[in-house]
């Protein structure tokens, strides 16, 4: 496993791309101020040592040893001994709804920017537990499989959106099927899968589902993110304003309300409980009460417990890199110097 000790220190990567724009703005710049000269090639004649390709590869060497020293100052380092950890807890999988009708605005800021806080914060407050997430509307998919990484599960929930999702629609059942198909069977952790969603469900037999889950002892529970009232599904431009709202095909908007029967229904048959999120912090606590109330089980897992640095490659590498490049000359090798410049015939 590879990681970097000090991991801010690659955002000066960013320094490379200006490096090589100024770089190029300079070349430019160059090339016009030859241009006032005369035709291009016929000022290349006069100066025959010139050599713009070494000067070219002397800028490629020195981009190429200032990226080998940021990630030397990073120090990566590969994981060497692998040690078995036992913890006690449970095993999650949360899915979350990322149909367009979880852009509406009845929460604030939206439906799914609430459920993404709520879910980070409940990783917050997990100890010992593994956790997976499963992404889902008109289909499902695995966005992080079951894992003991907390700061991964928060990486990965940073990254999802609406457009992931290629299919519209909701099925809370796939999500359920998928959920269950993702823990690992071959152990008897106590299981449990939180579905996250405003329940406008239009795919398949959600209910079911759950039954199933709770027949393997798997328990289902839900939270609704929305409001019996509703509200429309914005339509907004890259800048993150709003346009328009979505319609239906006679014009008219569309609102999307939370279906609470549907969700408290999914809950009953899965063996878990209903939560509808709010404003507050007591949502999220009746479901970190529900997930206690579980009996936890010790976990083995494998984890590095040591790494070496390699720091020193990089850096060994970088310092190679800029010795090739102060060799380097700006100018052609002393066989140029045979060029008859005026092709002139000696006497």
């Amino acid at each position: 496993m590879l990681r970097y000790e000090n991991s801010e220190w690659l955002l000066l990567l960013i320094v490379v791309p200006i490096i090589i724009a100024l770089f190029i703005l300079a070349v430019r710049w160059r090339k016009k101020a030859i241009d006032k000269f005369g035709e291009s090639h016929m000022v290349f004649k006069l100066m025959p040592m010139a050599s713009f390709r070494k000067l070219r590869l002397k800028f490629f060497l020195f981009c190429l040893s200032i990226i080998f020293i940021i990630i030397g100052l990073a120090n990566p380092q590969i994981g060497s001994k692998m040690e078995e950890v036992k913890r006690e807890g449970v095993d999650l999988m949360i899915a979350i709804d990322l149909s367009n009708s979880m852009l509406a605005e009845d929460l604030q800021p939206d439906r799914l920017m609430r459920a993404k806080q709520s879910i980070s914060r409940l990783i917050d407050r997990l100890d010992g537990d593994r956790i997976g997430l499963v992404v889902f509307a008109g289909d499902a998919y695995v966005q992080l499989p079951i894992t003991t990484d907390y700061s991964a599960a928060k990486l990965f929930l940073s990254t999802i959106n609406t457009n992931i999702v290629p299919t519209q629609g909701t099925a809370i059942g796939k999500a359920i099927e998928l959920s269950i198909n993702s823990f690992d069977v071959s152990n008897d952790q106590n299981k449990a899968i939180i579905i996250i969603t405003d329940g406008e469900n239009h795919e398949d037999d959600a209910i079911q589902k759950a039954k199933e889950a709770e027949d393997m002892g798997i328990f289902v529970h839900t939270i609704g993110m929305g409001s019996a009232e509703g509200g429309p599904i914005p339509i907004k431009n890259r800048y993150g304003n709003i346009t328009s709202y979505q319609k239906d095909k006679s014009g008219n908007t569309v609102i999307t309300k939370l279906n609470e029967e549907m969700l408290k229904e999914i809950a009953t048959n899965g063996g878990g409980s209903y939560i509808r999120a709010n404003s507050t912090q007591s949502s999220l606590d009746a479901l970190f009460k529900e997930i206690n109330k579980m009996e936890k089980k010790e976990i083995g897992s494998k984890v590095f417990t040591d790494y070496k640095d390699r720091f020193q490659w990089f850096l060994g590498i970088a310092l190679l890199l800029l010795i090739i490049e102060s060799l380097l000359r700006n100018t052609k090798n002393k066989w140029s110097n045979k060029i008859n410049l005026f092709e002139e015939n000696e006497k």
